[in-house]
C-alpha cells in the first residue's frame, strides 16, 4: 500500500510542476509557427514576383523614353550643342499642315505623359558636358555605364539609370550621349506597402490558425483529457473501487481517439477481471492449501501425543497425510500447467499435430479405462488432418474435457466425441448427458479454481483448474473453446483449431525433453 501511495505522491506534485505547456498549446503554437513560415515563404515569393513586375514596367517606361530621345537626336549631323538638342527634342504640332506652335519636349504634355513625371532626360556632348536636361538630374553622367541599366540609391530613393551613344543618321558617327534617369519613388512606396500588407497578413493568418487549431485540438483531444481524468480517479485513495466503477465516457463521433477510449475501457475491464481473479485466486489457494495443511498438522499432532505407539492410528495418519500431500502436489502441478499454458504461443507456436490421431487415441484410452460408460465416436475427418498445436497439449485438453464429461455424468453414462472440419478449422466436440451448467455459471467455469458445486467437485477430485488450463492452451494456439449447456441435460464443449498444410507437419516430439 505504501508503494501505491508513494507512486501517487510522485505523480501528483513533481509532474505538475514540470508540465509547462499542454499538448493543445504546443499544437496551436506549432501550427501557428508553421503557418507563419509557410505564409512568409509564400509572401516572399509573391513580393519578389510583384517587385520584378513593377521593375520591368519602370524599365519599359525608361526604355521608351530613351528610344524616343535617340530617334529625335539622331537627326543631327554634328556634335550636339544646347540649341541643337533643344531643337531636336521639340514636338511639331501641325494643324491643317500649317505650323502654328512649337513646344519644347519637356514642356509638352504629350511627352510628359509619355515619359512620366519621375523620368529625366539629359543630353551630353562628346566632352561629357551636359547640354540639355528636362529636369534636375539626380545622378552624375558616367560614360562607363552606357548601354547598361543600373540601379542606384540616391537619398533613400531608388533610381534607374539608362544611357546610350547618339549615332548620327547621316554620318553614322557618335555626336553625343543621352541618359535617362527614372526616380522609382512609386516603386519604393509600393514595395513598402506590400511588405506591410504581407507582414500583417502573415501575423493575422498565424494568430487565426493558432486559435482555430487550439479550439480544434481541445475538441479532438477531449478523449485524452477524459482518459487522463479517469487515470487520476483510478490513482485515488481507493483504487479497487475506482477500477470497478470509473470508465471513460463513450463518444458520438468515431475516430482514433474515441477508439482509444474504448480500448482503454476494455483494458480497465480486463484489469478489473484480473484483480477479481487474483483475489479469488488468493482466497481459493489459501482455502485449498489450508485444508490439507490442517489435516497433516492434525495427524502429526495426534502421532506426537500418543498415536505413534498405536500401529493402526499410525498407518491411518500416514495414509491420510500422503493423500493430502498428493492433493497438494496435484494442485501445484496444475498451477504450473496453467502458468505454462500462458506461454504456449512463445514456446510451441510452430508445432504441428494430426488432430484425428490424437482424438482417436484419447477416445480409445477412455473407452478402455471406463468400461461402464458408452463412448460414441463420429469421425468425419476421413484421414489425417494437421492442426497447429503441440501434440501433448491437444491430448491434455481432450483428457480434461473427457474426464469432466465422465465425472459429471449421472444416470446416463454416455459420452460422444465428434471429429469434423470446414475450410479453415478442425472441430472436436465432446458431449455428455450429465448434470449440465446453468447460464449463471457458464461464463465463469473457465476461471481459476471456479467450481459450480464446490462440495461435489471436491468429492470427485480436481482443483478447478482444468477448464482454465484447457482454454488458455487452445487460445494460445489461436483456436477457440466454447461451451453449450443446459441444467439436467448435459454439456457440449467444442474445440476449433486452424488447419495447416500437411507439408509443414512435425514429429510432435516434446521440446522440453531436450532441455
Amino acid at each position: 500500500m505504501c508503494i501505491f501511495k508513494c507512486n501517487r505522491d510522485k505523480l501528483k506534485s513533481p509532474e505538475k510542476e514540470r508540465r509547462f505547456f499542454s499538448l493543445k498549446l504546443k499544437w496551436s503554437v506549432g501550427t501557428g509557427i508553421g503557418v507563419l513560415l509557410i505564409f512568409a515563404v509564400f509572401s516572399a515569393l509573391l513580393f519578389q514576383s510583384l517587385s520584378s513586375l513593377l521593375m520591368n514596367q519602370e524599365r519599359q517606361y525608361a526604355q521608351a523614353a530613351l528610344t524616343t530621345a535617340l530617334d529625335s537626336l539622331a537627326t543631327n549631323r554634328d556634335e550636339l550643342t544646347k540649341e541643337a538638342a533643344e531643337h531636336s527634342l521639340s514636338l511639331k504640332v501641325r494643324n491643317d499642315h500649317n505650323l502654328k506652335d512649337l513646344k519644347t519636349l519637356y514642356s509638352s504634355s504629350f511627352y510628359t505623359t509619355l515619359t512620366r513625371e519621375n523620368i529625366s532626360v539629359s543630353v551630353y556632348d562628346l566632352s561629357n558636358q551636359r547640354v540639355f536636361a528636362s529636369r534636375e538630374v539626380p545622378v552624375d553622367f558616367d560614360q562607363k555605364q552606357l548601354d547598361n541599366s543600373t540601379i542606384r540609391k540616391v537619398g533613400g530613393v531608388t533610381v534607374l539609370v539608362m544611357g546610350s551613344r547618339i549615332i548620327s543618321e547621316r554620318t553614322h558617327k557618335t555626336i553625343g550621349y543621352v541618359q535617362i534617369t527614372n526616380d522609382l519613388i512609386n516603386y519604393d512606396q509600393t514595395r513598402r506597402k506590400l511588405v506591410l500588407i504581407f507582414l500583417v497578413f502573415c501575423l493575422i493568418a498565424a494568430i487565426g490558425i493558432a486559435l482555430l487549431s487550439y479550439g480544434l485540438s481541445s475538441w479532438l483531444l477531449r478523449p485524452i483529457d477524459l482518459i487522463n481524468d479517469t487515470i487520476g480517479k483510478i490513482n485515488g485513495d481507493d483504487e479497487s473501487d475506482a477500477l470497478a466503477h470509473v470508465r471513460v465516457p463513450e463518444f458520438k463521433h468515431k475516430d482514433e481517439l474515441s477508439e482509444l477510449g474504448r480500448l482503454f475501457n476494455k483494458m480497465l475491464d480486463r484489469m478489473q477481471r484480473y484483480v477479481e481473479q487474483q483475489q479469488q485466486f488468493v482466497e481459493d489457494v489459501s482455502h485449498e492449501l489450508r485444508t490439507p495443511v490442517a489435516i497433516i498438522q492434525g495427524h502429526l499432532s495426534l502421532l506426537q501425543r500418543w498415536g505413534k505407539d498405536d500401529p493402526k492410528v499410525l498407518a491411518e495418519s500416514i495414509d491420510a497425510s500422503m493423500q493430502e500431500i498428493t492433493r497438494m502436489k496435484s494442485l501445484v502441478q496444475e498451477m504450473l500447467d496453467l502458468s505454462r499454458a500462458e506461454q504456449v504461443e512463445i514456446q510451441f507456436g510452430k508445432e504441428i499435430t494430426d488432430a484425428q490421431e490424437v482424438g482417436l487415441q484419447v477416445f480409445n484410452n477412455f473407452q478402455m479405462i471406463h468400461p461402464d460408460f458408452t463412448f460414441v465416436l463420429d469421425d468425419d475427418l476421413k484421414g489425417p488432418v494437421n492442426v497447429q498445436i503441440y501434440r501433448n497439449h491437444l491430448e491434455q485438453v481432450l483428457i480434461i474435457l473427457m474426464d469432466n464429461a465422465v465425472k459429471y455424468s449421472r444416470d446416463r453414462k454416455e459420452v460422444h466425441m465428434t471429429l469434423s472440419k470446414n475450410i479453415h478449422d478442425v472441430d472436436i466436440v465432446i458431449q455428455d448427458f450429465g448434470e449440465g451448467i446453468s447460464q449463471e455459471n457458464i461464463e465463469r467455469i473457465f476461471d481459476r479454481f471456479y467450481r459450480v458445486d464446490k462440495a461435489r467437485s471436491r468429492d470427485k477430485g480436481g482443483n478447478g483448474l482444468g477448464l482454465s488450463i484447457a482454454r488458455r492452451l487452445i487460445e494460445g494456439y489461436r483456436g477457440k473453446l466454447i461451451v453449450e449447456s443446459a441444467v439436467g441435460q448435459g454439456s457440449l464443449f467444442k474445440i476449433s483449431l486452424p488447419i495447416v498444410d500437411s507439408t509443414n507437419k512435425r514429429t510432435g516430439k516434446d521440446p522440453t525433453q531436450t532441455r
